[in-house]
């Protein structure tokens, strides 16, 4: 029998760049957790990040896994880049860690498949932050949805006109790849079934201030028969949207919609459920949520399997919007699964993969083990 979790829960938080700091700051302030210690492979940076969090006494480390050893933590929060999630997330699993981390589950679809086959050989609590699933005026939303009957369409407007710099303005596919999973998820979130098929379009306006697709049209079918439509682009100054895009959804008993900023509004006649929602919100919402799971051995949305469909509808879109032509779900999931058995470097994990049916089922129909949390 593992020993009970220490209240509050120990962990280390992996990265010191901008996201990461911005985790800092929630893990100092949760009244859930014990920040024990930081890990960067760029130790200076690691060292400016606590100092100005104000506690440079704070261990620092270059693998997670050592100074979780060395400090007792009970817990791994990984908000390293994404090329890094698939090795930090896997050492951290079978040293016995849960994991929290940032979105995207991983580098690739494939890797991501790795991590979920991870996840069921160690027992591992494997949870991604998507983050913005996590908003109260989004549960309200749903809510409302649930009073529609049965939905035929749900879309999103998303235009918005930032300048990063750096990476992003390099990417392939700016807007598909770093921001619209967001709206994909809450679409999951919002929609009862999965992602069927997609049909999607990208370009660059002549304007744009980056190399590649910042403007963005798809259609998901979802396996109730729903559409969801989505409309969007990084490189569209004036009458910007909200971050969360503008959101309209039609039933049979009605139209729901959401401005992304606002509570959203209903026209239905049907009763609506007036249950309070959850009160957790963005990154700190996802912390609360992940050691209530640790503690209570529930499995929390954003669980690797519940989550890694909403990347996969990312890559779809890709493919598609390379194709030009309708892409299935469910054969961009099976290549992926093939990338990952030829990719997996340990044998357990690779038997795992192997060893699921088809991957649409091994992702939804799986029911992981409440979480071993011993050192």
């Amino acid at each position: 029998m593992s020993a009970p979790l220490p209240d509050p829960l120990p962990v280390v938080s992996v990265g010191a760049g901008g996201m990461g700091r911005a985790w800092l700051q929630v893990l100092r302030a949760s009244p859930d957790v014990e920040l024990v210690g930081v890990v960067d492979l760029d130790l200076d940076a690691a060292r400016a990040a606590v100092a100005d969090l104000g506690a440079p006494d704070l261990p620092l480390g270059t693998d997670a896994v050592e100074l979780a050893r060395r400090t007792g933590a009970r817990a791994v929060v990984d908000v390293t880049v994404p090329v890094a999630h698939h090795p930090v997330t896997t050492a951290a699993l079978f040293a016995g860690l849960p994991v929290l981390g940032e979105k995207p589950v991983a580098a690739t679809l494939a890797q991501s498949l790795s991590l979920a086959a991870a996840a069921e050989v160690t027992g591992q609590l494997f949870m991604v932050s998507q983050s913005r699933r996590w908003n109260p005026q989004l549960a309200r939303l749903a809510q409302q949805v649930s009073a529609l009957g049965a939905v035929g369409a749900v879309s999103v407007d998303f235009f918005k006109a930032p300048r990063f710099g750096g990476f992003r303005e390099e990417m392939a596919h700016p807007l598909l790849v770093d921001m619209a999973i967001h709206h994909f998820d809450a679409a999951r979130y919002l929609l009862e079934g999965e992602p069927v098929s997609v049909y999607c379009e990208a370009w660059n306006p002549p304007w744009s201030w980056y190399h590649g697709d910042a403007s963005a049209s798809a259609v998901f079918e979802f396996s109730s028969g729903a559409r969801f439509t989505f409309d969007g682009s990084w490189c569209a100054p004036g009458a910007e949207t909200s971050w969360n895009g503008s959101w309209r959804v039609s039933g049979e008993h009605g139209t729901a919609r959401w401005s992304g900023d606002d509570e959203p509004e209903v026209d239905t006649t049907a009763p609506v459920p007036t249950t309070e929602v959850t009160a957790h919100d963005g990154i700190a919402g996802s912390l609360a949520i992940f050691v209530d799971a640790l503690r209570s051995g529930t499995v929390p949305g954003g669980e690797v399997h519940e989550n890694v469909l909403s990347l996969a509808m990312v890559e779809a879109a890709v493919e598609s919007a390379a194709r030009r032509e309708r892409v299935l779900l469910d054969d961009v999931l099976a290549r992926a699964r093939e990338q990952a058995v030829a990719e997996e470097t340990r044998d357990d994990v690779r038997a795992a993969l192997e060893g699921w049916g088809s991957v649409r089922e091994a992702l939804v129909g799986f029911a992981p083990r409440a979480a071993d949390t011993s050192p």
